[in-house]
């Protein structure tokens, strides 16, 4: 199976050169030190005029590995609550990006919550966004893309636990997590929310983020799968988080009456 491009040419250029340039761009204007490598990392997914700076801060530090399972929302109500893909490849402008099919075989043996299922990941670009980027920095790597649309925190744990398994025995593997922040209101309120929510992140806090999201109502789009990203670093005893940037819309728009925010972080 070959997955086409549902976002080309409006979340990221569709001109192979153009993509390329773009993303070089993005990357050399970060003056980090060397690349590290890590467990995990946390980007944002909107169009890359406005999440591109934040999303290149994260993989201009990370020494990205071949192995990737990219772990993303289900925006549209459509396909399994937990979707896994295990075949194939997904196309972009700068080709094509291979399924990890042994990984993702042990990844769904490890957690039978995962139903392989295509629908989900038809139009989702959570996942979508960041393949150029690999492409670009990493051309070898192969990925298992994962899409949750599940909001119950006992079967966000479950997918969690089942992946803090795969990072235990398999350390080359780079648990790729993407979501975006607070949603559609100022960006004072915007800041103030999305600022408790990356408390919780930085202490290693699935419980404490799920909660703080519901009860400040923070529209954080990917909080499944950071819950579940969270939930996986514990297991393995990951205790060292950083911040890379945190941004929003207003920051490229202007416009600060109703914004999204980002943020990039990296786990080790």
């Amino acid at each position: 199976m070959i997955r086409a491009p549902a976002v080309a040419g409006t979340f990221y250029p569709n001109n192979p050169g153009e993509l390329i340039r773009q993303i070089q761009k993005f990357v050399r204007a970060e003056n980090y030190a060397p690349a590290l490598p890590v467990r995990a990392c946390l980007v944002p997914h909107a169009g890359y005029s406005y999440s591109g700076h934040v999303a290149s801060a994260v993989y201009s530090r990370v020494a990205l590995p071949q192995r990737i399972v990219i772990l993303g929302v289900r925006h549209f109500p459509h396909g399994a609550d937990a979707a896994i893909v295990s075949e194939g490849a997904w196309r972009t402008p700068l080709g094509h990006a291979q399924i990890d099919s042994d990984l993702a075989n042990k990844i769904s043996r490890a957690c039978p919550f995962l139903r392989e299922d295509s629908i989900a990941h038809h139009r989702e670009h959570s996942l979508e966004v960041q393949l150029p980027f690999l492409q670009v920095l990493q051309p070898k790597f192969t990925f298992v893309p994962i899409a949750l649309g599940t909001h119950d925190y006992a079967a966000l744990v479950t997918v969690g636990e089942a992946l803090g398994k795969i990072l235990a025995f398999e350390p080359d593997v780079l648990l790729l997590t993407t979501s975006d922040f607070n949603h559609y209101e100022d960006d004072a309120t915007t800041r103030r929310k999305d600022a408790l929510a990356i408390e919780k992140i930085l202490q290693f806090d699935p419980s404490g983020l799920f909660e703080v999201c519901r009860n400040a109502k923070i529209s954080m789009c990917g909080l499944g799968p950071a819950v579940a990203m969270l939930t996986a670093l514990n297991n393995i005893h990951s205790n060292r988080a950083e911040l890379l940037r945190y941004a929003t819309s207003a920051d490229i728009s202007g416009d600060t009456s109703a914004v999204v925010g980002y943020a990039g972080f990296l786990f080790r």
